[in-house]
């Protein structure tokens, strides 16, 4: 086990920029004091004139008040400790999810929107997953990862959060492409692989997406597809650069586009990958139940490296400011009656006290 120190807002550290700039407007300050003092009394004169001066004092002050602002500073930083585990060992399957991200996937026949919705039951998905490798891929005329496998979930939400009709220029809807690319990113290891296809099924080459099944199934992927739409279909919104919806999207001959589930595609795509089919509604998308099928296939263990929760130490350091800046308030500028016969801050025969 190994011991990690990081500092949780690394930012913070550049505050300590002001210390040099702090020091260079105190010696300025210090030479036009003198230099204005020459002007009235040498500087033998001093201590008849101004007993309880005690330059001394105020630089130790000065120090005092730095050692407050970085001492501050460090724990704006929040320096925190925590602990490396060197192999941790977890059971999983790896599992690519393929979003389709066309623009019929904005329909809104499923609420929010066919898209929004797929993402939100993907995001509770990864919530629940546990030593499983997750990957994502986008796809609409052509298909691209988002997220190689990977155990980092919280990487995973964010790359889903990005997630878009915008994320693949062209328009169209590749299934077959997204299933190859999936099957080709997998590791080539002994782990169990499934690929969930999420798509309202409109796919203009249909054998594409057969051959691309049967041939995940032949390497003992299985295939799972959610269709997202309804049976009625849904017009396909249009927004501006904005986000605002300017309206729905026309055919040549000015009629409304109605996008609508193609069904019996996904499902025969489904069956050639020796996976199921669950077709979305408004109350459930059907990830929750695909999953737990695919949780009954083969786990196999790996090893990873996990960190453990850190522990904040700032408190420590605010502390110590603290206390510094309350030694810098009680230590006034000119010496005192009592503390001149010790002379604390100045050399022995510098001047009368």
């Amino acid at each position: 086990m190994e011991n990690v120190l990081r500092f949780e807002h690394p930012e913070y550290l550049y505050g300590l920029i002001i210390i040099p700039v702090l020091i260079i407007i105190y010696i300025l300050i210090r030479l036009w004091q003198d230099k204005t003092f020459k002007r009235f009394a040498s500087v033998e004169m001093r201590n008849y004139l101004i007993p309880r001066h005690s330059g001394r004092r105020g630089v130790f002050k000065f120090i005092v008040f730095l050692l407050a602002i970085a001492f501050l500073i460090f724990g704006l930083a929040n320096l925190q400790s925590g602990s490396k585990m060197e192999e941790v060992k977890r059971e999983g399957i790896d599992l690519y999810i393929a979003v389709d991200v066309s623009n019929s996937m904005n329909a809104q026949d499923i609420v929010p929107s066919r898209l929004d919705r797929s993402k939100q039951a993907i995001n509770k998905m990864i919530g629940d997953l546990q030593g499983d490798r997750l990957g994502v891929i986008v796809f609409a005329d052509k298909a691209f990862v988002q997220l190689p496998i990977t155990t980092d979930y919280a990487a995973a939400k964010m790359f889903l959060a990005s997630v878009n009709t915008s994320s693949v220029a062209s328009q169209g809807t590749a299934i077959g492409e997204a299933i190859n690319l999936a099957m080709n990113s997998f590791a080539d290891d002994e782990r169990s692989k499934a690929i969930v296809v999420i798509s309202d099924g409109e796919d203009h080459e249909n054998e594409a997406a057969m051959e691309a099944a049967r041939a995940a199934a032949k390497k003992g992927i299985r295939i799972y597809t959610i269709g997202m739409g309804l049976p009625d279909g849904a017009p396909i919104p249009e927004y501006n650069q904005y986000g605002r919806m300017m309206g729905y999207k026309k055919d040549k001959q000015g009629n409304t586009i109605v996008t609508r589930l193609d069904e019996d595609m996904l499902r025969r795509i489904a069956e050639a990958g020796n996976g199921l089919y669950v077709r979305a509604s408004n109350s459930n998308v059907g990830l929750e139940k695909i999953y737990e099928d695919i949780s009954k296939l083969d786990k196999t263990e790996i090893e990873t490296q996990v960190f453990t929760d850190y522990e904040d130490q700032f408190q420590w350091f605010v502390g110590a400011a603290i206390v510094l800046l309350l030694i810098e308030i009680l230590i006034s500028s000119g010496k005192r009656a009592w503390e001149r016969k010790f002379d604390i801050f100045e050399r022995k025969g510098e001047g009368d006290e």
